[in-house]
This record gives structure tokens, C-alpha cells and sequence, in this order.
């Protein structure tokens, strides 16, 4: 069990998903309650916390990009990247926020525009300038923020194993302010609160992903719209991400990513083609400039319920859990990027992770966010009035094309739905894995099959649970995920200490010298940083203080061995 498990961390994990499953499940209304409540109490009194957070953050992560640690790899000197760049990227973005893309890609800008923005009473609905102002709110929820949080994590976990030979765990990114604590009770309460938010983060969203899928079926092929049929779902979307993540990183994850990446963009393609195509063209620069004029305001605003109640509503119910939404999902976001990113400097890491991703949504929201704009606001469509659901289905059964096209690209949605579920599923239980074993970034078979088997398993229960609801009564899987979100606050201040962590290791390197292949020379003693072994080797003695000062590096890179292991 120690071997390929760090059981404090793998039992209790277990036991609190357990009881928060069994209270979601059969106590909905209370947990719902008392999760809504603690969440708004956050909200209303640490929204200014997450606010300026975010934004030091994307400041942060700028600045070590143009700072002289840029050439620094994650890995040795000598090292180079693992993946090639399509296949990185594609791994980013689906893991990232590819689905959230697909389902609020027509739904979050048309609400924002009918009249949902922060400014109803000084916008008029459906005009130009509330086009605009929605798309810009769009842009800023799914922008640099939400990746510079991710970058944080990702790029700390990436320098501290890959370059300094520590574990792939949260707590790893501490060790310079903590030392071989994070082997105790310290970096054990931090890894299981990356696993809570991580698995019923995954888990609610898979559920509510279900719920898409099925609109789809049931438009499309007059599927009923009830909880078996998500089950069965949510059952598919697991085999998938069962066989993916069995497969490993190469054969599985990668693959999957690529051609989900290819099937997204082929449906955007036709989107385009289709659709209003100068307002769209025109739309992507000015929705683009439009974002990044207005984003040191929109950075650092913070709505006063007593002087702006429209906005701090707004604010509140958008950006606000947004905001607590990267955080919780950053663990899982943030040790994928890691784990994918071995060999690229900090420089190519950030520089690939902030723009590149962030790039490919302001097409994503430009093609079919400004598509339902122009629809909206010119043809009086109301693709706004229908649930965030149906918002693609609709939007898709306005584009001028042939019934029998406007259905197989209805079909091509419910494809990249799903694959993009598997791709977030399978990398999400490769990385639980990885936080439950102690931070081998090399699971055994045996441990990936049963996160990747759990997490449909949580999510088929909550689906069930919620069936025999009553109208207005509270959702499962909205109670939950309202539960998991609750970890963004603390894991925000674990954010903050993690940077002030990097930036302590950073300055032991020597960047004067930076020659291919070559190691620099030290500066003259000891580094002030001691790093312990990784966490698949040595980790008895790792944990007992024996380590050497200079630490162990693994000079070969972590080749994907999907087939160690059980």
C-alpha cells in the first residue's frame, strides 16, 4: 500500500467524498443550504480577495515570463520537450476548459446581451454597445485570468519535480517554505483538498455535460430527457475515459485530445461558413479590442452591494464563481499542464499556456458567440430565452443550411460534448491518482481504472438522487458542486504562498549562464532551496529528513509508462 499510495491522503479523501456523497445524495436540501450559504458569505465578503488575487496572479506569471528566469526548464538544462506542439496544445485546451466552451460558447454572451450584463438599467438589451459589453464579460471570465491561475500550480509543480525531483503533488510547490513538512499532516490537508475539488468538480460538471448531451439526443432523435438516459451518459463518456487514461498519456490522452481538437474546430469551421461571416470577422477584432481595453478596469473592479446592487448581482453570480471555479479546478488544471510540459522553458511554458489557449477562445466566442449576437439583435431569433442547454442546438437550427446538414452538425456537437467530457475525465483521474500515490506521475493501472471508474460512479449517483425531485427542490449536483467551490478560498491563499515558494527557488538558479546541454555553475555553496527525492522513489527517507541537500534529478524525462504497474 505505501508503494503506490500515500495512504493519509488516498483514505481520508475517500471517507469525505463518501460523506459528502451520501449527504448530497440523501440530504440534498441541507447541503445545499448550508454550502449556498458559506458560499455567498464568501462571495459577498472575500469577492474583493478574489478580485485582486486573479490579478496578481496574471501579473506574476508576466513578469517571471519577461523576467531573466525565463530560459530556465522545467527539467534539466539538457532537457526538451515531451510532447510536440499540436499535440500540447491540444492536451491544454481540452483539458483546460474545452467543454465549458461548447456550453457556454452561444448561451453566457446572448444572456449577457438580452439583458443578464452587470449594467441592465444603463445598456439597452440587444443593441450594439450591449454586444459589446457581453462579449467582453464573456472574454474576461474565460481569458488570461483563469489560465494565469492554472500557470501558477502548473509551472511550480513542473519546476519543483521535473528540475528539482520533488514529488507531482500540490504540497511539492511549498517545499521551499516549509521543507520536509510537506510530507506531513500540512501537505497531506493540501493534497486532499486538491482531490475534493478536483473529483466532485469533475463530477458535477460531468453530470451537467449529461444533461447537454441528452437536450441534443432528444431534439434530434426524440430521446426521452430523464435521468437514465444521462446515466447511461455518463456511463459512455467513462468507458472512454477508462480506456484513455488505461492507455496512458501518448496513446490515450494525447490522441484523444488531438482529434477532439480537430472535430471542435471542423464544427466551428462550419459555423462560420454558414453563419454571418463579416459580422463575425469584424466582431473578433472588435470584441478582442473591445477586452483588452477595458481589462484593467474589468481586472480590478469590485461591485458595493450597497452603491451598485445590479453590478455586485452580477458580479457575484459570474465572476465571482468563475473565479472560485479556476482556483478549485486549479489542482487539476494545474498538475496536467505539469505533467505534459516536461523540457519547455518557463519562457515557452507560460507563453504557450496564457495566449495560446486564450487566443483559441476568442475565435471559439467570436464564431458562435457572435453568431447568436448577430441573430439575436438583427433577426430577432431568441436564442437567449432557451436553456443554456439547447443554446447550441439553436443557434445551429438558425444557420441558413439544409435540415439534413444542420443535423449532422448537431450530431458533430454531441460528439465533441462527450469526447471533450473524456478528455477533462481522463486527465482529471490521471491526476487524482498522481495526488493520492504520493506524486508519482506514473500511476499503476489498477489505481487509474478506480478514479476513472469513481468519478462516473459519483456523478451516475448524484444523477439519481436528483430524479425524483420534486419542483423546486434543490439539485444534487448543484449542491455539490456549490460544496467543492467552497475550496477555492483556502486554496487561493495556497496559491499566493506558492508563488512567494517559486520565486524563493528561482533566485538559487544561476540564469547566467544558459548553454544547451551544459548544467550552469552553482554560485559558489550550497543551495539555499534542499530538495527531497521524487515522491515514486525514496520516500521513506525523503519523509524521515535524510535527504541529501543537492537532491536527486532524473536526467531522462518521464517517459509514459502506461504500461508499469499492475
Amino acid at each position: 500500500m505505501q508503494e503506490h499510495t500515500n495512504p493519509p491522503v488516498f483514505f481520508i479523501s475517500g471517507a469525505v467524498i463518501l460523506a459528502f456523497l451520501i449527504w448530497g445524495a440523501l440530504f440534498t436540501g441541507g447541503l445545499a443550504t448550508v454550502a449556498g450559504n458559506a458560499l455567498t458569505w464568501i462571495t459577498t465578503y472575500f469577492g474583493w480577495f478574489y478580485i485582486i488575487t486573479a490579478t496578481f496572479f496574471l501579473v506574476f506569471v508576466l513578469w517571471l515570463m519577461f523576467s531573466r528566469f525565463g530560459n530556465i526548464r522545467l527539467g534539466p538544462d539538457s532537457s526538451r520537450p515531451e510532447f510536440g506542439t499540436t499535440a500540447w496544445f491540444a492536451m491544454l485546451f481540452t483539458a483546460g476548459m474545452g467543454i465549458g466552451l461548447v456550453f457556454y460558447g452561444v448561451s453566457e454572451p446572448a444572456g449577457y446581451n438580452a439583458g443578464g450584463g452587470p449594467n441592465p438599467d444603463e445598456v439597452t438589451p440587444n443593441t450594439p454597445e450591449s454586444a459589446s459589453e457581453a462579449m467582453n464579460f464573456t472574454l474576461f471570465h474565460w481569458g488570461v485570468h483563469p489560465w494565469a491561475i492554472y500557470i501558477v500550480l502548473g509551472l511550480a509543480l513542473g519546476y519543483f519535480c521535473f528540475r528539482k525531483g520533488l514529488p507531482m503533488r500540490p504540497a511539492s510547490a511549498l517545499y521551499p517554505l516549509i521543507g520536509n513538512r510537506i510530507y506531513g499532516w500540512l501537505g497531506n490537508l493540501v493534497d486532499i483538498l486538491a482531490v475534493f475539488g478536483t473529483l466532485f468538480g469533475l463530477a458535477t460538471s460531468l453530470g451537467l455535460g449529461s444533461r447537454q448531451v441528452n437536450a441534443g439526443l432528444s431534439e434530434l432523435f426524440g430521446l426521452p430527457n430523464v435521468w437514465w438516459v444521462q446515466a447511461l451518459i455518463v456511463a459512455a463518456i467513462t468507458s472512454v475515459a477508462v480506456l484513455s487514461v488505461m492507455l496512458g498519456i501518448d496513446k490515450g490522452i494525447r490522441r484523444l485530445s488531438v482529434i477532439n481538437l480537430w472535430l471542435a474546430v471542423t464544427l466551428m469551421v462550419a459555423v462560420f461558413l454558414f453563419g454571418p461571416r463579416l459580422y463575425i470577422l469584424t466582431g473578433m477584432a472588435d470584441f478582442a479590442g473591445y477586452y483588452i481595453q477595458h481589462l484593467p478596469q474589468t481586472s480590478l473592479h469590485v461591485a458595493d452591494p450597497a452603491t451598485d446592487p445590479n453590478g455586485f448581482e452580477f458580479q457575484q453570480a459570474w465572476t465571482l464563481f468563475y473565479w472560485g471555479w479556476w482556483i478549485a479546478w486549479s489542482p487539476f488544471v494545474g498538475m496536467f499542464i505539469a505533467r505534459i510540459s516536461y523540457g519547455r522553458t518557463i519562457r515557452q511554458f507560460i507563453t504557450g499556456t496564457l495566449f495560446a489557449p486564450v487566443g483559441a477562445s476568442i475565435v471559439w466566442f467570436s464564431v458562435f458567440g457572435g453568431a447568436a449576437l448577430y441573430y439575436d439583435n438583427v433577426r430577432d431569433t431568441g436564442i437567449a430565452d432557451v436553456s443554456s442547454d439547447l443554446a447550441m442546438y439553436e443557434l445551429l437550427g438558425n444557420l441558413p443550411m439544409p435540415d439534413i446538414l444542420a443535423g449532422l452538425l448537431s450530431v458533430l456537437t454531441i460528439v465533441v460534448v462527450v469526447l471533450f467530457f473524456a478528455t477533462s475525465s481522463d486527465s482529471g483521474s490521471l491526476v487524482i491518482d498522481m495526488l493520492t500515490n504520493g506524486g508519482d506521475p506514473h500511476p499503476i493501472k489498477l489505481q487509474r481504472f478506480f478514479w476513472a471508474v469513481t468519478e462516473g460512479l459519483v456523478t451516475i449517483v448524484l444523477i439519481a438522487a436528483g430524479a425524483g425531485m420534486a419542483a423546486g427542490d434543490t439539485d444534487p449536483l448543484n449542491a455539490l458542486r456549490s460544496a467543492s467551490l467552497i475550496t477555492g478560498l483556502p486554496f487561493a491563499v495556497v496559491l499566493i504562498i506558492i508563488c512567494f515558494g517559486i520565486l524563493k527557488a528561482l533566485r538559487t538558479e544561476d540564469v547566467r549562464v544558459q548553454v544547451p546541454g551544459t548544467t550552469p555553475p552553482s554560485r559558489g555553496g550550497e543551495s539555499k532551496v534542499h530538495v527531497a527525492p521524487p515522491g515514486d522513489v525514496d520516500r521513506s527517507k525523503a519523509q524521515s529528513g535524510s535527504t541529501s541537500a543537492s537532491g536527486t534529478v532524473d536526467n531522462s524525462g518521464p517517459s509514459d509508462s502506461s504500461d508499469s504497474g499492475a
